[in-house]
């Protein structure tokens, strides 16, 4: 039966593309509740735009009259929470505008959708009984692996172990340690602290309210609509306009990385399909150092848009940032294993469907590097 989702932070990378999802693959109706700060941008829903069964309401999460009017007016079935202060670059320049969005407005968020569903509960028991409050959040809460050494549960392989076994930190030859749903919270960053705030804030709601929530942690994000603050966007964009390509380092960081078309299935599967109270890790397994990023996106565009000179000498390492991770690594098993969720994309078949897209849509990030962001350095402040 089709139901009504509200997602907040709709005009965003990952929430465009559930929103997307949702339109052109489902019979839902969608609300997205939007900010439109830097990073929101309607041309990634230009598609749905004109479709009877999406609604866009711009509107601030921390708005405690505009959130309750939302679930009110439009009487959700599943509340997908993606709006959040999400680079960790700005978060260290700017802490504030993450403790308000991610922590506040989270707070916000869940007092009108408990208040909603208590209401649902004395007018419409049926669908009280079937709402679901779905938090979206990041691996980043879990801190970094290259500093833990505890084992896989009971011991136990993961479904899907690190590729990077005995080539990085751990011991020789053995699997490497995979972020599962009970690893335990280490934050390094502003950001991810706020966003670890945020999960405790959901999982205290549930606990105490009897709200019916979910939360799922994923790994790196990529794919077409990315903001050009972001690793993969900046270098193509870069490369494109024979810019140096940073890298943090020496370019050793590991990240696991998931296309973001294969993240929105996966939110959705969870929030019709999840357990309430539960935790679902998304991953795409796709184990990467950065430098080695940077290089394919090079040999990709040397082979799309080839120059007498190599993209890869474009490459500049430049100083670190502030207490950065170096390794994050998902253990999706749990979602795979319960609710039947695998990706389709490789990360060779996602980047080069990614960098393509770059090519082909100049307008749509040429507007963004006209508007609020032209490329610069950020998070070198401490």
């Amino acid at each position: 039966m089709p139901k009504t989702f509200l997602i907040t932070g709709g005009a965003g990378f990952i929430g465009s593309a559930v929103v997307r999802e949702l339109i052109h693959n489902t019979d839902h109706t969608v609300i997205n509740v939007d900010k439109l700060t830097y990073a929101g941008n309607l041309e990634s829903l230009e598609t749905v735009a004109n479709n009877p069964r999406y609604t866009f309401i711009q509107a601030d999460i921390c708005d405690a009259k505009a959130m309750q009017q939302a679930f009110n007016t439009h009487q959700p079935d599943v509340v997908m929470h993606l709006a959040a202060e999400s680079h960790v670059d700005r978060s260290i320049d700017g802490p504030a505008a993450f403790m308000e969005t991610n922590i506040i407005g989270t707070y916000t968020l869940l007092e009108a959708a408990k208040n909603y569903w208590r209401s649902l509960k004395e007018t419409n028991p049926a669908k009280a009984e079937t709402f679901r409050f779905h938090h979206i959040s990041t691996d980043e809460v879990y801190g970094d692996l290259a500093e833990q050494t505890f084992p896989t549960p009971h011991g136990s392989e993961p479904a899907f172990p690190s590729p990077l076994a005995g080539e990085g930190p751990g011991e020789r030859g053995q699997s490497l340690p995979l972020f599962t749903e009970t690893t335990p919270y280490a934050p390094s960053s502003p950001y991810s602290a706020s966003k670890a705030s945020s999960d405790h804030l959901v999982r205290a709601w549930q606990r105490t309210y009897g709200l019916p929530t979910l939360i799922t942690n994923c790994s790196n994000n990529y794919g077409p609509y990315h903001f050009p603050e972001k690793l993969i966007p900046l270098v193509i964009l870069n490369a494109l306009a024979g810019k140096p390509l940073p890298v943090y380092g020496d370019g050793s960081q590991i990240r696991d990385w998931l296309y973001v078309e294969d993240h929105a299935r996966a939110l959705i599967l969870v929030a019709q399909n999840g357990g309430v109270g539960e935790t679902y890790n998304i991953g795409g397994h796709n184990e990467k150092q950065n430098i080695e990023v940077v290089q394919t996106i090079c040999d990709i565009l040397q082979e799309q848009v080839p120059k007498s000179t190599n993209y890869r000498d474009q490459i500049t390492f430049v100083a670190d940032r502030p207490g950065h991770d170096l390794r994050y690594a998902i253990d999706a098993s749990k979602i795979e294993r319960e609710l039947g969720w695998t990706p389709r994309e490789t990360f060779e078949t996602g980047l080069r469907k990614t960098v393509l897209w770059y090519i082909e849509n100049k307008i749509w990030w040429k507007r963004v590097q006209d508007g609020s962001y032209q490329g610069e350095r950020l998070g070198v402040s401490t």
